[in-house]
């Protein structure tokens, strides 16, 4: 399968993306909303609610032009390595759930959204000055050497 026809078959089969997939995939996060697909031999996360959805753009928009210092970037509006991408998604999620619910043993998206916004009101109200360490000290598991 060509990359065309896969974005476009991955277009048709979830037409709505999990904004923090990245951080889903890699089992840095839990969501209640989420919903695994499978194409071609690759997983994807569906949203189920379209309204936790756009909510959990505007935090990962508001999370990525806070991150830009700790990335030590200019500009986190252009395309990100994927790295960035990851300490961005699952470092502040980590540092959201540090602020929201520390006793809890993973980052729940739409939990730690729900909660943001009944306790601050609104999403940039947040204090991204508590939750921004958290993507600072995220770091990507680093692959084991081959075994001889």
């Amino acid at each position: 399968m060509d990359e065309a026809s896969f974005r476009q078959a991955r277009q048709q089969l979830n037409p709505l993306p999990c904004v923090f997939e990245k951080a889903l995939l890699c089992q840095a996060a839990v969501c209640e909303a989420a919903r695994r697909l499978s194409l071609a031999e690759r997983e994807m996360i569906a949203c189920r609610e379209p309204l936790a959805r756009a909510a959990c753009g505007h935090l990962l928009a508001l999370l990525r032009k806070n991150a830009a210092f700790a990335l030590k970037v200019k500009d986190t509006q252009r395309i990100l390595p994927h790295a960035m991408t990851m300490k961005i998604q699952c470092g502040g999620l980590t540092g959201l759930k540090d602020l929201l619910d520390p006793d809890a043993p993973a980052p729940d998206v739409l939990k730690l959204v729900r909660l943001a916004q009944a306790e601050y009101g609104a999403l940039e109200a947040l204090p991204f000055y508590r939750i921004v360490p958290g993507i600072s000290h995220w770091q990507i598991r680093r692959r084991r050497p081959p075994k001889p």
